[in-house]
């Protein structure tokens, strides 16, 4: 299913829990929200996100430090990443996507797969 939002969008009120992390979009949405919130919070963190860094977030997919070989992280942390970098929400939960770390160089590869996500230290 392919999740898009433009950033121009207001953000939403008044939502219950239910409603922000169990429709149909499963959180993306509100991640991403959460992402742009936290840009007005932090500039400090969103410019490294515009840099290209994969700052680590409450959601697995940041890179602290270099590691061998590539990494899995959640397609909500790459909504709360877009939303940081003031990008449009764009995320297809079909596909898999590889973005690579500017700091140390890491691929992370964001999946909805949580056997990807689980299976890995």
């Amino acid at each position: 299913m392919l999740v898009t939002r433009p950033i121009s969008t207001p953000l939403r009120e008044g939502l219950t829990w239910d409603q922000r992390w169990k429709g149909e979009d499963k959180g993306l949405i509100s991640a991403w929200e959460r992402g742009r919130t936290k840009s007005k919070e932090d500039p400090d963190l969103a410019s490294r996100t515009i840099q290209g860094e994969l700052v680590v977030l409450g959601w697995k997919g940041g890179v602290e430090k270099a590691i061998k070989g590539k990494k899995h992280g959640s397609i909500l942390y790459l909504a709360m990443w877009q939303g940081l970098r003031g990008d449009d929400l764009n995320i297809d939960t079909e596909k898999e996507v590889d973005l690579i770390c500017s700091k140390t160089n890491v691929v992370v590869t964001y999946t909805a797969d949580l056997n990807k996500l689980n299976n890995e230290v």
